[in-house]
């Protein structure tokens, strides 16, 4: 990733959640010799001038980045933990599937959905108070709400169209998180 691609990728970020005063990430030297595509990625991070761009770049929009230290994911507590999960069950999902880049990014961002759905903690001791407080109220300011579509997961993958695939594929990745992720 250039400078100017993280650049990109952090406005659209802030275009979609708002200027973020603090933001926590791994040291993404992690990924020094992880795969071949990815050892350009950190000789980038390594690079004193892609640092010293980005550090300008945070201190004029008043941004302060914390990084845990490299190859150390238990720094990052439940967050890694979620993202680990998240990881996991969407390469399940997906599997061999070959999508376009709309179809990933649709599947994406609806898993990131549900994500922020979860549950953190009831918003009131009242016991029939049942919406709890979860990311989205953070996020948005109120829980997230999915559009509503049949279940899929009952009928042949094979009768299915690329539309439909992405929604089963969604609704696999929800049951799943949902049985070893939230319980």
């Amino acid at each position: 990733m250039s400078t100017n691609a993280f650049f990109n990728c952090l406005y659209r970020f802030v275009s979609c959640r708002g200027k973020c005063k603090i933001i926590h990430s791994d040291n993404g030297t992690n990924f020094v010799g992880a795969r071949n595509e990815l050892k350009e990625l950190g000789e980038l991070l390594r690079n004193c001038e892609f640092q010293e761009s980005v550090t300008d770049f945070l201190a004029n929009v008043q941004i302060t980045w914390h990084m845990i230290p490299p190859h150390a994911p238990n720094f990052g507590g439940l967050w890694e933990s979620a993202v680990k999960s998240a990881k996991k069950h969407l390469k399940i999902v997906i599997g061999e599937t070959r999508l376009k880049f709309e179809e990933l990014y649709t599947l994406l961002t609806q898993a990131e959905a549900c994500l922020n759905s979860r549950p953190l903690s009831p918003i009131s001791n009242e016991p029939n108070d049942i919406i709890p407080l979860t990311p989205g109220h953070f996020l948005m300011g109120d829980s997230l709400a999915a559009i509503p579509q049949h279940d899929l997961r009952e009928i042949c993958q094979t009768r299915l169209d690329r539309y439909q695939h992405i929604q089963f594929m969604l609704q696999h990745f929800w049951q799943r998180w949902q049985k070893e992720y939230l319980s």
